[in-house]
Parts: structure tokens; sequence; C-alpha cells
């Protein structure tokens, strides 16, 4: 999205985790990228390193996010197009959601592309065990966000995958702490519900190239 004072295009990413090798992880910001990376290497093994690990955010051109090793793939297509669905589109056609079974998790992926527009995907499972493909393309409008998630709300086994389009968010804040801390506060357990939340990453990047950002990270552990 975009502050409300039309100067940073705003990039958000959160990680959650329900297993403990999920939740051995943090983030970390180096030399202009956003890093997801473990806190405990035991832990993590339990696990699917290849899934648990990845850039989360990069930037060239434009800006790159996802939950996964496509990152890359995007990061590389940024300058192909001035269109971030079809940058998406590109990058994503070789890839599929992740194959962790029984959960399936969906890949979900962003673009932001001249600082006017950006663009949403989501790649989850199908009933035959193909692939279905969701690409959403927006305006990005001062004080306003979209947001898009793994899987919905509803705690069933397995997860369900997040349906429907990109929900609109409201961005208030003027800087990249501010803006953290209320959206990691938005996303806190009920009562009485466990606490999945493993780390947030803010960055508000400088209009109109991109050369400036700030950063702020909210890792739990």
């Amino acid at each position: 999205g975009k502050d409300c004072s039309d100067r940073h295009v705003i990039v958000l990413y959160a990680v959650t985790g329900r297993s403990s090798s999920s939740q051995a992880r943090k983030i970390e910001y180096s030399k202009g990228k956003i890093f997801v990376k473990p806190t405990d290497e035991e832990e993590l093994r339990k696990g699917d390193r290849d899934l648990l690990i990845y850039p989360a955010i990069q930037i060239s051109t434009g800006i790159a996010v996802s939950n996964g090793k496509q990152t890359d793939d995007i990061y590389k297509n940024l300058n192909i197009s001035c269109s971030p669905v079809h940058v998406l589109s590109e990058s994503l056609e070789p890839w599929d959601y992740e194959p962790d079974a029984p959960s399936f998790t969906p890949r979900i992926s962003g673009c932001v592309l001249n600082g006017k527009k950006a663009a949403l995907s989501i790649i989850k499972r199908a009933e035959n065990n193909g692939s279905i493909k969701n690409f959403f393309e927006f305006p990005l409008i001062p004080g306003k966000g979209r947001y898009i998630a793994t899987y919905e709300g509803k705690k069933t086994d397995p997860l369900p995958s997040f349906k429907g389009e990109p929900v609109p968010i409201d961005l208030p804040f003027k800087n990249a702490d501010k803006t953290a801390q209320s959206v990691y506060h938005f996303l806190r357990p009920g009562t009485n519900q466990i606490d999945f939340r493993v780390a947030l990453a803010c960055v508000f990047y400088q209009l109109p190239e991109f050369k400036k950002s700030h950063v702020a990270i909210i890792n739990r552990q």
C-alpha cells in the first residue's frame, strides 16, 4: 500500500507458524533485503528447510515479496514489464503450491512497480491436485493497502486456503515502526488462543525511486 502522506510505498510481510520448526524462525534485514532465517537449527530440521528459509522482500526497479523462494524469480523479472500482474504471472509460471501435505500451503506473492500500482497473487491446490493461480492488480492509494494470507482464519484440519480478493486495509501511520506495531497487534490471537505469530517486517520505501527505506522488524523470539 501507500502511507497517508503519499511519499512512501509500504510493504508488510508477516511470518506465522504452528509447528515448532515453523516457529524457530526470525526476520533479518541485510543489504536492502528482508530474509526469513532460523533461530534454532535443530528445531528447523524437523521441518522442510527449503520451504521455511527464504528471501521475503527484495528490491531493484520495483519491489518483490513472497512467502517462499519464488521471491528470487519475481526479483529477477521486475524490469520485464510495466504491469505488476505481468511480472507475477511470468515469474510464477513454473511454481505450484507448497508440497507440504496435508496442508499444501498456498504460495502468496506480491509486486510493486513505479509507485503507482501493485499486484498480489496466490497459488493454491485444486481438487485434482493441480494449481489454481489467481492474480490481482490494484492502484496504490494514500493511506490504503491490500492484504492477502495463506489461510482463512478458521481452525480446521487441514486449514482452508485464503479465498476471494485481497482484503482492503487502512494504513494511517506515517512511519514503519507504528505501522509494524499496529499490524502485529492486529494479528494477535483471541482470548485463550495460541499465539502463532513469529515475526513481521514493515518497509517504507521512499518515492519515486525506492532508493531510501525505513525498516521496522518485530521478532517474537
